[in-house]
């Protein structure tokens, strides 16, 4: 079979700009952890199959499995900005495509606040007959 007969039997991909790790870059960016997660803690991955038109836009989102508490409306919103490039399709036909992606919500570990504290001793100095009295302040910040 001829390469030219090939190629226009085949149909082209949509194409992210920047590919793979530019989308994964873009998620990142966009993500924004819903609050009702935040407070239970909600952690996990949620899984989408979104529809791309001929035009490059996504069209419509659906959540394989997802985590609730809001993950799932938020992965859904960061999936419906995605804008992808679509290849001269042969014979100029307008087809829809199907792709997957995983979407990880993890909670962003807080930085650690050390403690401090000082800890003060007065010693108050009696005549030899009583014993000195000591008195211990501790201050924390």
């Amino acid at each position: 079979m001829d390469i030219e007969k090939k190629k226009k039997q085949f149909i082209p991909k949509p194409i992210y700009p920047g590919g793979s790790k530019a989308m994964k870059a873009f998620v990142s960016q966009e993500l924004k952890y819903p609050q009702e997660a935040r407070s239970h803690n909600i952690e996990g991955r949620v899984h989408l199959k979104y529809e791309i038109d001929h035009k490059g836009t996504v069209i419509a989102a659906k959540i394989i499995s997802g985590l609730g508490h809001g993950c799932d409306k938020e992965a859904k919103r960061i999936v419906h900005l995605f804008k992808f490039q679509i290849p001269d399709i042969p014979r100029k036909r307008k087809l829809k495509f199907f792709k997957k992606i995983t979407i990880s919500f993890k909670l962003p570990e807080e930085k650690k606040v050390q403690k401090q504290s000082i800890r003060y001793t007065i010693t108050e100095l009696r005549k030899q007959e009583s014993p000195s009295t000591s008195y211990h302040y501790t201050v924390n910040f």
